[in-house]
């Protein structure tokens, strides 16, 4: 009895839960995460502890042959909770945690509500600059009937998409505040394992933000979709590649909102201006374009705060000059909100009235920005915001321009423009332009979110991401990205210079995204939301046959040289794509080559070779195993580091991790290796703003938590092991975080039912030699512990280097002809070009150490 209160006291005094031993086994990893459960896992005859995450997760036991695990006596022990090592410290990293926007005072409100109208809703907002001028291009006006029908398809595109679509369901299918064709997959991914790349953990579901949500038994649909997923390569492949398009057709739409927003606004002055010519819309609409891309720079809360009040003004004078126009022509138009009239203008010229459809759908445009932009904003507020003043204005802009055509039919190519009060000509003018730019910003920053998530979910190579504002972590500008949406847009405007053919292009970019969405939206009702089939099934006819009929109406018009924009999709596609399969088989082939815990193990705690003073920090992308590039070192150098850290930085399908739960601190091999592994793990939306010397710092002093914590630990389960040795083999008596006590058997793991008794301890079980045998057992471990502590501290003063490896694939010899220009070329150009992992952590080249090895594939 004795013994078990001095277990409690020493588990008050360190405020840790206790660890107790249970069966032997052999191993050689100790792990150390973070959850808040209980949990068993092997102890080894030195006390090295084996994580059971999963099979991946085991290095030892990767290099046991079965026959041998089979018979080894392994020793099962109950843990504590994981807990990560760099707790503190990343906690102390400016701008690691995210910016929370759901307490606000009024003036912040105010401020958040310009800055969610200049960075959200720019690009649907401009659309009555254009979208009755390319309907009508493409059905031209024979009476007011027409008027009516084209007025009414476009009040009804508004309701069912951008509000009822985007507004009421998609903004609802975000991920912990993410948005975009990459946030569904992230959050498709995390309930079903259909990432392709193999690289997944079983602690990364332990992650909070997760947030997993386990199919009902009512319910077996989730489930068997969630099965059927997970079983087949096509299906994951199939989901990748609707992924890969939507995302290529975001890019696309990146370069074509600025080219059809600025012509539009720009060309409102041959309506001031009749010597005008068509020239000078383009030269001007360059040097636009110009200025705008290189605003970017400055971020998106600066811009978006002195944008917001223009974006309102606009809004203010849509609705102005659209009650304006109902006053003043015809008021008759208001007919225009029963869909009959739909059906009447299909039924008098089907062929035109499905040729305008594509025109039609660029009221529309935008509305992917909404839900591309939603990590800069709350869904409330973009919801409240798009109800209460966007739709609205929209609405009485398109009535009020429908009325002026009523009696001015010659006016149909510009619409707008032309129905702007003789008196305000100019002041509209101006805020049309400014509205356009803004127009172009809501694009382009949409499209900056979009690359980021692909990056983080190694589907595009990494480029240079700067975050432009230090309040609000998901404000970011990528520099390579915004000058070739630059060079592209630049390259549309001036070889189709025709706002007709550029909205045909606008449309084949809109509608390619908006059905990838509606069919990652659709998976997720199914797997995640396990809502009503109907309403499934409704959603799914409704958006998709909406999407398909307007697909099909910009396809019909694609030779006019809006071709243009689906070979720019197409190219980013492949990008895509090949960047993604070249991770996978450089990542598969690192995990096949990985070195073995037999040859760690004949290689001894020296390694083969001279241990030198200082800690190497070798960087490698494996979340488990000793990497071949190490072996690589090895052979390599003379001498190698007396402390070995692999790092692995690895992104996880969540859009943040939090600072407490970021990294995983596990030994590799045993204590006189002095080998560990760190994997960093972050989200897709969390940003690198650590320098090497804050890393060096947390990571030192993270360590050494991690390994006085370990020590602690194993003393604790010495104490508990002095206790068992009274009992019977075959039965051990452990004590459960709540005091009370449960009598197992082995095998434990599996027949474990949480049973316990309320039987005490025989306080004589304890022999009078037990104090003496712990007591020396806890100085053993003490002496052990000083000496790995001042090894570390050895190893720091004497310098940190950072050992990069270079793997390299090239396709062999026998493989298909495609594969090798795939590999050979094309992989090895973007990985030749794009920017390093390190370059993050602006290490000194003094400091680094080099070593290339090529993988044939």
């Amino acid at each position: 009895m004795e013994r078990q209160k001095r277990q409690r006291s020493k588990m008050a005094e360190d405020e840790e839960p206790l660890r107790l031993s249970t069966s032997k086994g052999n191993g050689g990893l100790t792990s150390m995460d973070s959850i808040e459960s209980f949990r068993w896992v092997f102890q080894d005859e030195d006390d090295s502890v084996i994580d059971d995450d999963g099979d991946d997760d085991l290095p030892f036991r990767n290099g046991m042959d079965s026959e041998d695990e089979d018979n080894a006596d392994h020793k099962l022990i109950r843990t504590g909770p994981r807990i990560d090592s760099l707790d503190v410290e990343t906690l102390e990293v400016s701008g690691a945690q995210r910016n929370d926007l759901e307490y606000v005072t009024f003036s912040k409100g105010v401020k958040l509500a310009f800055q969610t109208l200049g960075v959200v809703f720019g690009d649907v907002g401009t659309s009555p600059l254009y979208t009755f001028s390319v309907m009508f291009s493409k059905a031209p006006i024979e009476g007011n009937e027409d008027i009516i029908g084209a007025l009414s398809l476009v009040i009804y595109t508004l309701i069912l998409i951008p509000l009822i679509k985007y507004v009421l369901i998609v903004l609802l299918a975000n991920d912990d505040g993410e948005g975009g064709t990459f946030a569904l997959y992230s959050l498709i991914c995390r309930h079903a394992k259909v990432s392709l790349l193999p690289n997944q953990l079983a602690s990364d579901a332990r992650i909070s933000s997760f947030k997993l949500k386990v199919p009902s038994a009512e319910l077996e649909r989730s489930l068997r979709i969630k099965e059927r997923l997970e079983a087949s390569l096509g299906l994951k492949k199939l989901l990748l590649m609707l992924v890969l398009a939507g995302t290529s057709m975001v890019i696309a739409d990146g370069v074509v909102t600025p080219a059809m927003s600025v012509m539009s606004a720009v060309r409102g002055l041959k309506v001031g201006v009749p010597m005008f010519e068509e020239d000078h819309v383009v030269m001007i609409s360059v040097a636009y374009l110009i200025v705008l891309f290189s605003l970017q720079k400055f971020g998106t809360s600066k811009i978006g705060l002195a944008i917001g009040p223009a974006l309102f003004v606009w809004f203010c004078s849509l609705g102005g000059i659209g009650i304006y126009n109902l006053v003043k022509y015809d008021s008759s138009v208001l007919k225009a909100f029963n869909p009959l009239h739909i059906y009447y203008y299909f039924k008098r010229d089907s062929t035109k009235a499905w040729f305008s459809l594509g025109g039609c759908l660029l009221c529309a445009t935008g509305s992917e920005a909404m839900f591309a932009d939603l990590c800069y904003f709350s869904v409330r507020a973009i919801q409240l915001i798009f109800a209460f003043l966007v739709l609205p204005c929209l609405m009485l802009g398109y009535l009020g321009q429908a009325a002026y055509l009523m009696d001015n039919k010659d006016d149909a190519q510009q619409p707008f423009f032309s129905s702007i009060p003789y008196g305000t000509f100019w002041p509209v003018f101006l805020i049309a332009n400014i509205a356009a730019l803004i127009a172009c910003r809501t694009m382009t920053t949409a499209t900056f979110s979009c690359v980021k998530q692909s990056i983080a979910l190694g589907c595009f190579p990494r480029l240079k991401i700067i975050h432009t504002s230090r309040k609000f972590m998901g404000q970011i500008y990528i520099p390579v990205i915004n000058w070739f949406l630059l060079a592209a847009a630049l390259l549309l405007v001036c070889t189709i210079a025709s706002t007709d053919e550029i909205g045909n292009a606008y449309g084949v970019a809109e509608v390619g995204v908006m059905m990838m969405t509606t069919i990652l939206v659709i998976l997720v009702m199914l797997l995640i939301w396990q809502i009503n089939i109907i309403f499934v099934m409704s959603f799914s006819v409704i958006f998709l046959g909406l999407e398909f009929i307007f697909l099909s109406s910009v396809l019909w018009g694609i030779r006019d040289g809006s071709w243009l924009i689906l070979i720019f999709a197409i190219i980013v596609f492949f990008i895509m794509y090949i960047w993604n399969y070249g991770s996978k088989l450089k990542y598969e082939t690192e995990v096949k080559k990985k070195m073995s815990m037999d040859v760690m193990r004949e290689l001894g705690s020296n390694l083969g070779t001279v241990r030198a003073p200082g800690i190497g920090l070798l960087y490698n992308e494996l979340a488990n195993g000793v990497p071949t590039i190490f072996g690589q070192f090895l052979a390599t150098l003379p001498a190698v580091h007396s402390m070995i850290i692999f790092v692995c930085i690895k992104y996880v399908p969540v859009p943040f991790v939090p600072p407490s739960e970021r990294f995983l601190f596990r030994r590799v091999c045993h204590k006189s290796y002095h080998m560990f592994r760190c994997i960093a793990r972050y989200g897709y939306k969390d940003l690198h703003r650590e320098n090497h010397q804050i890393f060096e710092q947390l990571l030192i002093e993270s360590l050494e938590k991690f390994i006085r914590r370990e020590a602690k630990e194993r003393s604790l389960e010495s104490d508990s092991d002095s206790d068992s040795d009274s009992n019977s083999e075959s039965t051990r008596v452990l004590i459960d975080p709540n005091g009370s006590l449960s009598s197992l058997g082995a095998p434990l793991l599996s027949k474990h039912r949480n049973k316990t008794t309320n039987r005490p301890v025989n306080s004589e079980a304890s022999t009078s030699r037990e104090p003496e045998k712990a007591s020396g057992s806890n100085s053993v471990q003490d002496k052990s512990l000083e000496n790995e502590l001042a090894v570390l501290r050895m190893a720091k003063e004497s310098g940190i280097v950072y050992l990069l490896g270079h793997v390299s694939i090239r396709a062999r010899k026998d493989s298909w002809f495609v594969k090798k220009l795939a590999i050979n070329y094309f992989y090895a150009f973007l990985r030749k070009n794009c920017r390093r992992g390190i370059a993050t952590l602006s290490v000194p080249h003094t400091r680094l150490m080099e070593v290339a090895i090529t993988h044939m594939v």
